[in-house]
This record gives C-alpha cells, sequence and structure tokens, in this order.
C-alpha cells in the first residue's frame, strides 16, 4: 500500500475508533428503567398508601427514597387497554382496544403501534419482558414483534383457559403452578439484569398478580394480616426487594429508574380476594376513582429528590414521552401521543403540562377531570353480576376531588354554572380527539345450535 493511502486508511480508523468509543460512552450513560406493573392492585392495598394490615417496606422504599403519586390515572379501568396505553402513551381508543382480550381472540395490539420497548431498542437498549402480556397471544401480536429482545410470562389473565409459560414465541411450559408465578417471574427477572451487563437495559415486569386467583408461594402464606390477598402483596413487594437488591448489589442502582404501579384498581366483586380502593369509590371495571386512580412510585437514586409526593394528575399514558425524553429519543411525529412528559415532575419539582383527563369505560365516555374538578354522565347503572360489582345509578355527577377524592358529594345544584362549564370543556375535548377506530373484536359468538337441537328433542322425547 502506497504511503498516501496507507495515511487516509489510519485516519479513517482513528474516525470509526473515535465514532465507536462516543457510541459506546452515549451508551453506558443512558439509564436503566425497571417498570413493574401489578395487575389489579387497590389504591389501598400498600402501606405507603395507608394499608395497616398489609406490610410493603420495599414498595414503601420507593416512595421514601423517591416519589410518590396520589392521584395517578390508569388507561383503563381493565386489563388490556390499560396496557395498551402504557406502552405507547396513546389512549387505548385510539387502537380500538376497548376490552379484554382472551386466548381466543384473533386480535391484539396492532405491530404498527410504537411501544417504549421499540423507542429504547433504537438506542441501544436490551429489553426484555417477564410476565403477563394481555395484548393478545398470536404470534405477530406477542412481545418480541413490538420491541422486546425476550419474553418469558404468561401471555394472558391468570383465569382464562390454557395458562400457559411462554418464551419467546414457543411454549415453555403447559404446565403452571400458580403459587409460584412471583417466585418465578423474579427469578426471571434476575436473571435478566444478569444478562443485560454492559448495556443499558429496559427491564418490564408485569405481574400476574394480584389479579384472581389469588396465590402466594408457602413461605408467604399467613404473613399479613389481610388473608391470602395480602400474602400475596407481601409477596409482591418481596418481589421488590429482590430486584432493588440485584440493582445494588450489581452497582446499577444509582442509574436506574425503578417505577411500581398497577393496572386499575381492584376486584372488588371478588371480595377479600379482591383488594381494596383505599376509601375511593368502587373499583375496577368503573370509571370512579377507584376503578382508575392507582398507587404509583417511582425511585431513581440521585435523580429523584427523596419524599416527594405529587398530588395533581398524572397518566399511565405520560411514561411513554418520559423515556422519550431521558433518552434523548423523540416522539414519534406520525401519530398523536395523549401522554405528557414527566420529567419537569420526577426532577424539577415542578408540574405536569396539562391537569385535564378524559374518563373512557371501553369505547363509552363517561366522564372528564379539569384540576381538581370531575364531571360524570349519567349512569343508568349495573345490577351486579358474579364478574362485576353492582353500583347504582347516578345523574350528573360534579365532584371536586381535592376536597372530595370519594366522590361522595355531588355539587352539581351547587354550582350550575362549572358543571355546564365542565360539560362543555368535556364535549370539546372528545369533539378534538377526531374520529375513533371501531373496537377490535375480542370474541367470536359460539353457535351451540347443535347442542340446543339435541336438548329440544331429548325434551320432546320425555314428554
Amino acid at each position: 500500500m502506497s504511503k498516501p493511502y496507507y495515511r487516509i486508511a489510519i485516519i479513517f480508523l482513528f474516525i470509526f475508533q473515535i465514532s465507536c468509543k462516543q457510541q459506546d460512552e452515549n451508551t453506558h450513560t443512558l439509564p436503566n428503567i425497571v417498570f413493574i406493573f401489578a395487575d389489579d392492585l387497590g389504591y389501598g392495598d400498600l402501606s405507603c398508601y395507608g394499608a395497616t394490615d398489609i406490610a410493603t417496606p420495599h414498595i414503601d422504599r420507593l416512595a421514601a427514597e423517591g416519589i410518590k403519586f396520589t392521584s395517578f390515572m390508569s388507561a383503563s379501568p381493565v386489563c388490556s387497554p390499560s396496557r395498551a396505553g402504557l406502552l405507547t402513551g396513546r389512549m387505548p381508543q385510539r387502537m380500538g382496544i376497548n376490552g379484554v382480550f382472551f386466548p381466543d381472540s384473533f386480535t391484539g395490539m396492532d405491530p404498527d403501534e410504537i411501544t417504549f420497548a421499540e423507542i429504547l431498542k433504537d438506542k441501544g437498549y436490551r429489553t426484555g419482558i417477564v410476565g403477563k402480556w394481555h395484548l393478545g397471544h398470536m404470534e405477530r401480536f406477542l412481545p418480541l414483534n413490538q420491541g422486546f429482545d425476550e419474553y418469558f410470562g404468561i401471555p394472558y389473565s391468570n383465569d382464562m383457559a390454557s395458562v400457559v409459560y411462554l418464551r419467546g414465541n414457543e411454549v415453555a411450559s403447559f404446565e403452571v403452578d400458580q403459587q409460584y408465578i412471583t417466585k418465578n417471574y423474579t427469578e426471571e427477572a434476575l436473571k435478566f439484569i444478569d444478562g443485560a451487563k454492559g448495556q443499558p437495559f429496559l427491564l418490564y415486569i408485569p405481574h400476574s398478580m394480584p389479579h384472581v386467583p389469588i396465590y402466594a408461594s408457602p413461605g408467604f402464606l399467613g404473613t399479613s394480616q389481610r388473608g391470602l390477598y395480602g400474602d400475596v402483596i407481601q409477596e409482591l413487594d418481596w418481589s421488590v426487594g429482590e430486584i432493588v437488591k440485584k440493582l445494588e448489589d450489581e452497582g446499577l442502582l444509582e442509574n436506574t429508574l425503578v417505577v411500581f404501579t398497577s393496572d386499575n384498581g381492584p376486584w372488588l366483586v371478588m371480595e377479600e380476594h379482591g383488594g381494596s380502593a383505599g376509601g375511593l369509590r368502587e373499583g375496577k371495571q368503573y370509571t370512579f376513582e377507584g376503578g382508575m386512580r392507582v398507587p404509583a412510585v417511582a425511585m431513581w437514586k440521585g435523580k429523584i429528590q427523596a419524599g416527594q409526593v405529587y398530588e395533581d394528575l398524572a397518566t399511565m399514558m405520560d411514561w411513554f414521552p418520559t423515556f422519550c425524553q431521558m433518552v434523548g429519543a423523540e416522539l414519534p411525529n406520525d401519530r398523536l401521543i395523549d401522554g405528557k412528559d414527566l420529567s419537569a415532575v420526577l426532577f424539577e419539582n415542578g408540574k405536569r403540562a396539562d391537569d385535564k383527563f378524559l374518563y373512557y369505560d371501553g369505547a363509552i365516555q363517561e366522564g372528564y377531570r379539569d384540576g381538581d374538578w370531575k364531571i360524570k354522565r349519567p349512569y343508568k347503572g349495573f345490577p351486579g353480576a358474579n364478574w362485576k360489582q353492582k353500583v347504582d345509578g347516578h345523574d350528573t355527577l360534579l365532584v371536586n376531588l381535592k376536597n372530595d377524592p370519594e366522590e361522595s358529594t355531588n355539587l352539581l345544584k351547587a354550582n350550575p354554572e362549572k358543571a355546564a362549564q365542565m360539560y362543555r370543556n368535556m364535549d370539546l375535548a372528545v369533539q378534538q380527539l377526531g374520529p375513533l377506530p371501531e373496537s377490535k373484536v375480542l370474541r367470536g359468538a359460539v353457535d351451540n345450535s347443535h347442542y340446543e337441537f339435541l336438548e329440544e328433542k331429548r325434551k320432546k322425547a320425555n314428554q
């Protein structure tokens, strides 16, 4: 090689080495993210939120050494829409996800939706999910097609048919001993952290518990003062402690954001197996506060000031733009993102960009929040069933959530002008959403005419 070409090759090699070094340095400065998501955990089920019969010292530590949200709203009062809202930063109604997917669903969250796992993966993150997915179990809808490098867990709720453990896209086990689900998830989460050393990582842990049927491993049975349900929560707390300890032992805690929250409120119709809304009105499946206001705590040592309590509105959809801001990623510009960046709240003792929120029960728009005020459209009530709590109907409901988080006093007659203003703003907010897609088909109808034919035939034969 002649000297001029040799010099050019050396220069290019030098530039390449600098570029690789800069890329490596940038990658190592990116924070890890651990997002822990309980299923059907109520606002009154953690000791840092007032529970006196359940001990949750590890989750309490996240609150004490970080920030505790007291008005944190889920994207939905049920499972699948809530998870879609979390992962995409978008109202689930924009995706047509207005109910819960089942093992016989042929639909799921569309692969062209952009999850925060995809955003982070593009930034060099190793991305993993351990736990319940519940956004479609057919391969095209599973986590590996939504930005995750690794997946272990149950693809839907643990009360549904054919509960299995998946690893990646394949069934790892058809036998699931539910009393060990939380322990198995914890072990898999710790293995993921071991395998992700040397690069930034996202670890998403959507637990199956305390969704019914509830189970705790033998070492936790009888450890709480609230029966089996409390034992289940205390095992979840243990799991949080194991993950935080692992981060500490590996010297990762000061570069890791750890979040713990719940997908929606407690399933109150399950009675002592269904948790507590902590004095809030109603629970899962309803757009009262008990169904949608969830516990949420976050810790990042040295970044989030310890002992913060944020009392204003924040939502599950806010994590998507927050993570984008944290890693220097631009928000997708080809779709509307409903969440708001929480960086000012987490790191600057600041405020969220706005304090407005639309309450939806599936495709039905039921309420609106603006600051401390909330209005709900008239509701005809529900007679009750083994899967849903009985709730009486009500006229238009106007409440001040700051003074009355229990939604016990209707201020409609005393504040007609405020009610009219809230109604106008609610209708305008709905109008500004634009056209929404039709609800996804969750299940097909079952044709039992063959059984009906035989039953009718036997009846006639016995007459």
